[in-house]
Order: C-alpha cells, then structure tokens, then sequence
C-alpha cells in the first residue's frame, strides 16, 4: 500500500463527504479524536446564536421558546441512535464521574433490594485493574463507604470467572483507553446476569466510533463522555443510560431540582420524575450543551450513508491500514502495537510501544510527531514494570474526517522521527501539564 493507493481508496470513500462538517488546522493529521474530538463547523454560529439571540435578546424566555430545559433529553435521544438505546432513554448531563456515582449507586441499591428478598448478599464490585482511573477513583469512594470490596481484574479473560454470588456489580469500560481492546459487551452481560450480577459499560470510547447496542446486549446502565468522538467539545456534557426496567426504580443519590417530577411546583419534598429524567441534577449547562448537539450531529449524519456500520467499516479499514504500515517499519525501530489486530476486539484507536531500549521514549517520540502536525498522545506505563505495562502511544481513528493518506503519511512521519532520533531534542523530553 504506497500513498498513491491511499488517494484512490479516499476518492472511493463512500464517507469523504463527511469531513466538509470540521475546521482542521492546515497541515494537522489529527489523531486524538479519542481524547478530544475536533470543531464542528456548525458550533461556532450556533454558539454565537445562543450567546447573541437565545441569551442575549430572548433571555429567560429562552427556557421555553428555544427549548433549553428540554436540551437533556433531546440531545439523549440523538445519542440514544449512536448506542442502541431507544427514545426516552438517555440524557445528557453532568459528567461521566457523577453519571457514573449515579448508576452505580442504583445498581448497589438494586442488589440490596435482591438480598432482602431472600437473595445473595452480594458485596463485590468487579472492575479491571487497567479500567480509566476515574472509574475506579468513584467506586472507590462508593464501596469504601458502603462497606463493601472493588475487586480489580488483570487479565479480561479471567472477567467471566471472577463473577461469583459475592458479585453485585461488573463495571467495565467497553474500549479500553490504554490499549484499545474492545470487550463483547452481549457475552459479558449474559455472563454476568447469569451470575446474577448487574452490569455498568462506560462507552467513552465507544459512543460515536464503534456500534454499540445496549439492549441488543441487554445491558443494565450505561455512562459516556461528549467530548471524544462525539466531537462537543473540551468538558462537553456526558450522557447516561439506564434500562428501561430500571430507570424507573430507586432514586439516584444526586437528587436535584431538575430530576424533580414537578421542579417548578417547587414543593419541599423530592420526588422523582418518570423514567431517565430522574438523571438530571441541577440546571442544564446551555452553552455546553448546545455545542454537544452540534458534534452528536456530525455523527448522525452518517445515517444516510450506512451509519455507525459504514462508520466501522471505515474505522477498522484505518486502524488495518496502520497496523500494516506499523508493521511494515524496519524491525530495528522496535515499534510493537499493543492494540489487538482482531478486528472484533478493537474499538477505533491504535496504541504502540518501543522496544528496549527506546521504551522510555515514548513520550518524546509524541512531542516530536506533534511538532510535525501530527497529534496522537502518551499513557505513561508502570515505573518499574514497563514489560508487563508499558508507556503507551496512542492514535485515535475518526472515520468522519481522517483519511487514508493521512494514514500514510502519519507512520512516514513516525518512521523518520525515529530513524532520524529527532525525539532526542531536549525540547521533546518537556512534559506538560496533560500528556
């Protein structure tokens, strides 16, 4: 595969027509839509008709005209398409932490309620050790004070036998962020519910790259993030989904105004609203909100095109495409790819490792790519263990507007990075405050 066969395979592209809807930097190859998806060109004048029009002429009467308190569910229905969930059936709110404080609360109440009417008392939450650290940051917290245990998996292969009757809760991230695994969501949940456990999918790394189908899989309670491949912008909204024969069951802990039955009778006494609308909290973040629209509708507009299939296909014939040319780089460059190469059990991000005794310059090799426009980033590995963990560097796919010869051209770019040891510059070894 030369650059020249990559231009051929972008004029075929059935998707080309979709990278008209971003602004990407002259002489950018952006591939970290999986930690920050790129501009929209719609959000901008949707933005400055938000500021200027709904906020600034309208005022509060935008509540009702412009439809500002009902922003939660609409943009949850849209997203709803993305992740084979149904209308009335997500909202987009708060953020994946306190989403996922909130479901995983319900989940535990859940089990509760099972143990007291005569079933196992269960008081294990199941997670794996490599799960994105906030995730387990908020499970800590919960099971520290409910006196129960987060018991972490090394191996995904070990995840279905560590489902005992001590199980009450499988948390899993269905990418993972490190290496870019993608876990059968469907075999894991019918593992777990014939366990009698309850299962919690983060698809941070799932919404908008990869299909997901949450009641295909019969899945429990989902979370995710706005700002990765659903392109709404740096700490854009999440969004939250739960079962439809549980989303109107128990009260979630952050029991706020807009979660209210009735939040303008402004009675004394909280009761819940029907459904998924329970899962607001305080008043709806407008500006942020409004740019999350403008990205989940770049997604969308692959509908006419195939969808999240045609979207897949793309992403898996990207990421084969790097893996090859990867592969294809002198042995001596000692560039492995973490990611599996089996394209069910990839999401749509490539990660790759050095070999000894270039492993510490994973970080420096990043910076210098970035230098040359093109922008993956750096997981730093287990100090003291980079064998089994290693630094990790990440590329994410975004089939909306990444092409083929931008694929070319990004490992030609890393091929003389490395063969050139342009990363040694001092420059490079300067880590900032994000990596």
């Amino acid at each position: 595969m030369d650059r020249q066969a990559c231009l051929v395979r972008d004029e075929a592209d059935p998707l080309r027509s979709l990278r008209e809807q971003f602004d990407l930097p002259d002489g950018v190859i952006y591939l970290d839509g999986n930690s920050l998806g790129v501009l929209p060109r719609a959000t901008a004048g949707r933005i400055a008709d938000v500021v200027t029009r709904e906020w600034g002429t309208d005022l509060i009467r935008s509540w009702n005209t412009a439809g500002w308190v009902d922003l939660p569910q609409r943009i949850g229905d849209k997203i709803a398409r993305l992740i084979g969930a149904g209308p009335g059936q997500v909202v987009a709110a708060d953020s994946t932490s306190l989403n996922l404080y909130k479901v995983l609360n319900v989940a535990l109440d859940l089990a509760d309620a099972a143990a007291a009417d005569g079933g196992a008392t269960r008081r294990v939450v199941v997670s794996e050790r490599s799960n994105f650290p906030t995730d387990l940051y908020i499970a800590q917290s919960i099971v520290s004070r409910r006196g129960m245990e987060l018991r972490l998996i090394d191996s995904p292969a070990d995840i279905p036998g560590a489902l005992t009757d001590e199980v009450a809760v499988l948390m899993l991230t269905e990418v993972n962020y490190r290496t870019g695994e993608r876990h059968d969501m469907a075999a894991l949940t019918a593992a777990a519910h014939a366990a009698g456990v309850l299962t919690i999918w983060d698809l941070a790394h799932s919404a908008g790259a990869v299909p997901v189908d949450l009641l295909g899989a019969d899945a429990d309670f989902a979370i995710g993030c706005g700002y990765k491949y659903l392109n709404g912008g740096p700490g854009a909204p999440a969004f939250v989904w739960v079962h439809p024969r549980y989303a109107g069951r128990f009260r979630q802990p952050l029991s706020g105004w807009l979660g209210h039955a009735a939040p303008f009778a402004f009675d004394t006494a909280y009761e819940p609203a029907d459904g998924i609308s329970r899962y607001v909290c305080g008043t709806p973040p407008i500006l942020s909100l409004s740019a999350l629209e403008c990205g989940v509708d770049t997604v969308l507009a692959a509908e006419p095109l195939g969808g999240m299939a045609a979207l897949r296909a793309k992403s898996l014939a990207l990421t084969d495409l790097f893996i090859a040319l990867v592969d294809a780089l002198p042995a001596e460059l000692g560039v492995g790819v973490v990611t599996p190469r089996d394209p069910a059990r990839r999401g749509s991000q490539v990660s790759l490792t050095l070999a000894p005794p270039r492993h510490q310059a994973a970080y420096a090799v990043v910076q210098a790519l970035i230098a040359r426009g093109v922008i993956g980033d750096f997981r730093a590995g287990v100090p003291g263990d980079l064998d089994a963990h290693p630094h990790i560097m990440r590329f994410g796919f975004t089939p909306l507007y990444l092409s083929f010869a931008q694929v070319f051209d990004a490992v030609e770019h890393l091929r003389e990075v490395l063969e050139t040891q342009e990363w040694r510059q001092d420059r490079y070894a300067v880590q900032g405050a994000v990596t």
